[in-house]
């Protein structure tokens, strides 16, 4: 069992607030998590993809209410969106007898259409905790369990599958199973051939702008339906779009989005890349690794960092900014997969313009050393540790 972060996070929500969310995308560990905090409180649990829990809610109000003085757990909630009305009286009934925390544990497998759901209902009553795919500080301690989480992915099954060949077919089940049936949960109709070749255009181009008049000719769409294609993807926390960060500054800006596949295991498996020996022989190992290092530096990042990303048509370039609360300004952060790489004349460039307060170029080593006055070398592991302890 790999410890995770994020539990803590969870107890301390729900010692705060009568419902807590918990989003991510599945296979990722809401359920095992949830279940963890399930053993310290006497909790009932209901998954309701199982028909057998959906009956026991046909009178929500009624089942409910017998467990007023119990921690319960609505897995799925997505499948049921019309318990949020119904959680709303109950939280709000237990408050006027003392009951203010610790309610409900809700999970769900993607953001927006949950934060919506509950947004109308439960604003007031319900707190977000998002959990990402095993991060480096989670299971990275040393340099070959690094290299095995870049090459295999965050998430669970995937990370701790006893070889690489049982570890991809985990993966290849991962994307059948979005594409055939959890796309048209979300109310979704597009063929899952055609989102396949969207999502491996996507692992291909990993970290580049969105040119979706481009994406859309090779798909035969529209831009508008390629638009559509990545909030869905964004949506399911399958896919992250980073926007451009906006200085004050009289130069012309790349304003188009980056977008990342977020787990590099599933950017390997979208391509047919196996193994580690195949990956770095590959075109796409330099933005794959760039984009493992982005999702592992936010995944400990403080709540409200700010993440973005600096680009000039002159190519004056940053790969993330972080907008740190606290800091007094920026944190500039270079991406580089070779141990001993240099920073180019883009990246101080873009720092005369962004003018961050600390500048790093994050490398796969374990050293840390200064490149100049005002960037220092690190290790991924480093800057993780930096981010989550608040190190100097």
């Amino acid at each position: 069992m790999i410890s995770r972060r994020s539990y803590q996070n969870v107890v301390n929500a729900l010692g705060r607030q009568a419902a807590v969310a918990l989003l991510g995308a599945r296979q990722v560990g809401k359920t095992t998590l949830a279940l963890e905090v399930a053993e310290g409180s006497n909790a009932v649990y209901l998954d309701l993809e199982s028909h057998a829990d959906r009956v026991k809610l046909a009178d929500p109000a009624l089942y409910l209410g017998e467990y007023e003085d119990r921690l319960v757990i609505l897995d799925e909630i997505h499948r049921v969106p019309e318990l949020f009305q119904e959680l709303r009286g109950l939280i709000d009934r237990g408050r006027r007898q003392g009951r203010r925390t610790g309610r409900f544990l809700v999970l769900g497998s993607a953001s927006l259409d949950l934060l919506r759901q509950s947004g109308e209902s439960l604003a007031g009553r319900i707190e977000y905790v998002e959990l990402d795919p095993i991060d480096v500080s989670e299971a990275a301690h040393d340099a070959r369990a690094m290299t095995t989480l870049w090459v295999r992915g965050g998430f669970p099954d995937s990370l701790l599958a006893a070889d690489d060949a049982d570890s991809m077919t985990f993966r290849q089940n991962f994307i059948r199973s979005y594409l055939e049936r959890d796309v048209a949960q979300f109310g979704r109709r597009i063929p899952a051939e055609t989102l396949e070749r969207f999502w491996t255009m996507l692992a291909h181009a990993q970290g580049g702008p969105l040119n979706a008049s481009k994406l859309a000719a090779s798909l035969s769409v529209s831009a508008p339906t390629v638009s559509g294609y990545v909030d869905l993807l964004v949506d399911l926390l399958l896919v992250r779009r980073l926007r451009p960060f906006h200085a004050n500054v009289k130069k012309r800006l790349v304003k188009s989005p980056k977008v990342y596949v977020r787990d590099s295991g599933i950017v390997h498996t979208l391509l047919g890349i196996e193994s580690h020996d195949a990956l770095t022989g590959h075109p796409v190992a330099g933005s794959s690794w760039e984009g493992f290092v982005i999702e592992n530096l936010l995944a400990v990042a403080p709540p409200r960092t700010m993440a973005s990303f600096y680009r000039t048509q002159a190519g004056a370039e940053i790969d993330l900014v972080l907008e740190i609360p606290g800091s007094r300004g920026p944190w500039a952060i270079e991406i580089k997969r070779g141990l001993s790489a240099r920073l180019g004349k883009g990246f101080h460039h873009a720092c005369e313009d962004v003018k961050p307060e600390r500048a790093f170029l994050v490398h796969p080593g374990e050293e840390r050393y200064p490149v100049t006055k005002d960037v220092e070398a690190v290790g991924l592991r480093e800057m993780v540790s930096i981010i989550l302890r608040g190190e100097e």
